[in-house]
């Protein structure tokens, strides 16, 4: 807890507030005059709307990111995008770093909080994703620029390179081409380096850490061994079920060869992680591939990265547990060490939470919105699990709601960024103390 003014807030409701005034902030900026383009209006919905979606590394849109701001308003959009993705409070140690001051304990918790810590002593891997972060979007705009600079010139191309390496590295899914990467889905040297920033996003901070650290360290934790091995067995299981189900992308068969399709299919396989940016619009999608990329976006990425979801370590401890259950094992176990029962725990309700969540907001907006004549409850699914996992993919229904419809997609990009705990903690002001009794025990049939 932390007393401001004398009221005391707890750390997740802290958390929730500083992101709520980056928004605030953000649809301010967007609103001056000079963040929209002449002949063009900014109105309040569109501005909070735009704001959100870009501190909550979304990419869900109302207008055009190219032709509706101006230079300055895109700038905005790529700073709340990386303030987003690394966390506000990563720039709060960062400024407190640079001024040499030396950190409140009370920040330290907040930190811990945000990042999703175990606990306080991890408190340096803070100083690896602020050098680690900029490392890798300076090394990702100077790659992009290869291509953007003689295509575009070096001023144009220069923007475009540092737009897109943040939009890549944060999981942002804002483009500045109008049709996400579908100029370039002919381009294998682009996609390359725009999934290698997704993945280096999505990896997660600790996972970074314990990779450099390997040499020296010879061992990795619990964590990155789980997060690893979900995140590979994913992408692989993504290609295979893309391959199938998409046959290859036939439907481009006249306008790429085997090859660049198997590369799109690759590059699709990893952009529904919570990235956003596309190189086709999936109303092209079969049915099962729609199926299948909700529930990767469901998934996302691995905790403490930039990435949205449920995270793969989630999915990954569950379905351990499952297999532990099924054999008749009491704990899920993983490179000869067992998970703690309360990691399970946390796990399940997580998952039980999102799933009504989810649910909820489908109800909502299957009640409230005009819905496509063609699959309108595949549509809407697609929209609110892309609004979760803060992917950003849409199959062109956000721009269509009302005002209520643009508010439960608002708040399931804040949901899905924040995190599911870190907002219902908020809420219900919860306590993470234990009553000092406990009820009998007793059991129920279950399935």
């Amino acid at each position: 807890m932390i007393e401001i003014n004398h009221h005391r807030y707890s750390f997740p409701k802290l958390l929730t507030l500083g992101f709520l005034a980056v928004i605030a902030v953000g649809t301010i900026l967007l609103l001056l005059p000079f963040a929209t383009r002449p002949g063009r209006q900014t109105g309040v919905m569109t501005a909070l709307f735009t704001s959100t979606s870009a501190t909550c590394v979304t990419g869900l849109t109302l207008v055009d990111t190219a032709t509706h701001w101006t230079p300055f308003g895109q700038l905005v959009i790529a700073l709340l995008m990386e303030i987003g993705g690394l966390g506000f409070m990563t720039f709060a140690v960062m400024t407190s770093l640079l001024i040499r001051r030396r950190l409140k304990m009370s920040t330290r918790f907040l930190v811990q909080e945000s990042l999703n810590l175990d606990n306080v002593s991890q408190i340096q891997v803070v100083t690896l994703i602020i050098k680690l972060s900029l490392l890798i979007q300076l090394l990702g705009t100077a790659l992009l620029y290869a291509d953007f600079g003689p295509r575009y010139g070096w001023g144009k191309g220069l923007w475009y390179s540092f737009f897109h390496s943040i939009s890549a590295f944060c999981n942002g899914g804002f483009d500045l081409f109008g049709n996400s990467l579908a100029n370039f889905r002919t381009d294998p040297y682009l996609l390359v380096i725009f999934s290698v920033l997704i993945i280096a996003g999505s990896f997660g901070f600790l996972v970074w850490q314990d990779l450099l650290q390997f040499k020296k360290a010879h061992r990795m934790s619990l964590h990155t061994h789980l997060a690893l091995k979900t995140g590979a067995t994913i992408m692989v299981l993504s290609v295979i079920v893309y391959l199938i189900t998409e046959k290859n992308l036939s439907q481009f068969d006249g306008q790429m060869g085997w090859g660049m399709r198997l590369v799109n299919s690759i590059f699709m396989a990893i952009t529904p992680r919570t990235a956003g940016l596309t190189t086709f619009s999936y109303t092209d999608l079969s049915a099962a591939g729609l199926s299948y990329t909700m529930l990767l976006m469901f998934i996302g990425g691995t905790p403490g990265s930039t990435a949205g979801g449920i995270k793969t370590t989630t999915i990954g401890l569950l379905t351990l547990q499952a297999v532990a259950t099924l054999r008749g094992h009491r704990d899920p176990t993983l490179a000869h060490r067992r998970f703690r029962q309360d990691n399970v725990f946390r796990a399940l309700t997580l998952l039980f939470v999102a799933l009504i969540i989810i649910a909820v907001a489908i109800l909502i907006l299957a009640e409230t919105q005009v819905l496509p004549e063609r699959n309108p409850l595949t549509y809407l699914t697609f929209e609110v699990m892309a609004a979760f996992g803060t992917t950003g993919i849409s199959l062109g229904v956000t721009a269509k709601l009302n005002l209520l419809g643009k508010l439960v997609i608002m708040a399931l990009m804040f949901i899905g960024r924040v995190g599911i705990y870190t907002v219902m903690f908020s809420i219900f002001n919860a306590q993470p103390k234990q009553p000092s009794y406990r009820y009998p025990e007793e059991g129920v049939l279950i399935g």
